[in-house]
């Protein structure tokens, strides 16, 4: 069974930092990427950062960039998200998902390359 869970979601001050987890399980690890996405209220879904497991590569949304930075750790198959300069217009659920990596197209094609989904974790900026 495949299983994606969030972690390290919670209430934090304007311009401090979080660090959210993603646990994944039942599936080839390095096969896949494995996105972030956020959804605030009234708002659509937003994609925040991927990571290509087997070939590390990364993408940023451009509100993200400079602050937040994904990487994964294969011997725990977890992908984590630091996330720095933290924004009120940063809450959000964030989602991790996990779509499988055929010539690295899972990344670049967002929420639509993604197979499997988490269920979130909710991460509140105060102002």
């Amino acid at each position: 069974e495949v299983q994606l869970v969030e972690s390290g979601g919670g209430l934090v001050q304007a311009g401090g930092s979080l660090r959210l987890s993603c646990a994944a399980s039942g599936f080839t690890f390095d096969a896949y990427a494995i996105g972030w996405f956020r959804q605030a209220p009234g708002k659509e879904r937003e994609g925040v950062s991927c990571i290509g497991i087997s070939d590390g590569s990364t993408y940023y949304g451009d509100s993200v960039k400079g602050r937040f930075t994904v990487s994964s750790d294969g011997a725990k198959n977890t992908v984590n998200l630091q996330m720095n300069s933290l924004k009120p217009e940063d809450t959000a659920v964030y989602y991790c998902a996990a779509g499988l990596n055929v010539g690295g197209a899972a990344c670049p094609s967002g929420s639509s390359g993604m197979d499997y989904w988490g269920k979130g974790t909710l991460v509140t900026v105060s102002s």
